[in-house]
């Protein structure tokens, strides 16, 4: 994420034509290429922006805009159309970038930790015979979500997830490796269970021997329910 804080001027070209006039904005560059034009004011909504597929360029200012005191364009071209952003910089007061990583989205309403609240009190969905040990196992580098024992016995560490990417099977391998050096739980096996499995980290978790379950969020609501019901 690229964040500039500059006096520009801004126009929008192609379907319809807009004009920012000179102004001190904040300009947005993402990762996934799109760039966001902020005003101070507006809440969440940019004055302008440009959605990928686009590809940004800085370009030197034309004759007559150097006479105006542009120092330098960006010009943000749209790939499947011929919509393109024009920001004519006067003036950069700030520029920074950061990497921001894999976002998880949005948890709604404790869902995440409702899952493993859920899971542990119904362990034999991974399994007949499966029998919890606990809840958040500590490691020397954060807790596992939830440490159980299959129906042999074997420990088991299983990380939950709303959505299951290629961080979680990460973080559930450097548990894994770390557990497995204890000889109270060796051999310990995963399971990396999520609502949802992105395909590249469940090749990722077969790869290294980590069995994947996908979790009914709704199905695990209705065993609690059905428990606690009078009629």
């Amino acid at each position: 994420m690229r964040l500039v804080i500059a006096k520009c001027a801004v126009d929008y070209e192609g379907r319809l034509t807009a004009h920012l006039p000179l102004a001190t904005r904040l300009l947005l560059v993402k990762a996934d290429g799109s760039v966001l034009v902020h005003s101070d004011g507006g809440s969440y909504k940019p004055l302008n922006w440009m959605s990928p597929p686009c590809a940004m360029a800085e370009v030197s200012p034309e004759d007559h805009e150097v006479a105006d005191g542009v120092t330098t364009v960006w010009l943000v071209q749209h790939a499947k159309s011929e919509d393109r952003l024009r920001v004519l910089i006067h003036e950069v007061l700030h520029d920074s970038s950061h990497e921001l990583g894999v976002d998880p989205g949005l948890v709604k309403d404790g869902v995440e930790a409702h899952l493993q609240k859920l899971l542990a009190e119904h362990i034999h969905t991974l399994g007949d015979g499966w029998s919890l040990v606990r809840r958040e196992y500590m490691t020397a580098i954060g807790p596992v979500d939830i440490l159980c024992r299959d129906a042999a016995g074997g420990s088991v560490a299983v990380e939950i997830k709303r959505r299951g990417d290629i961080d979680g099977v990460e973080q559930l391998t450097r548990y894994l490796e770390l557990m497995n050096r204890d000889p109270h739980l060796s051999p310990v096996t995963g399971v990396f269970a999520a609502q949802e499995i992105k395909p590249q980290a469940r090749t990722l978790a077969t790869d290294r021997g980590i069995r994947c379950v996908t979790l009914d969020y709704d199905a695990l609501k209705g065993i609690d329910n059905s428990e606690h019901r009078l009629f």
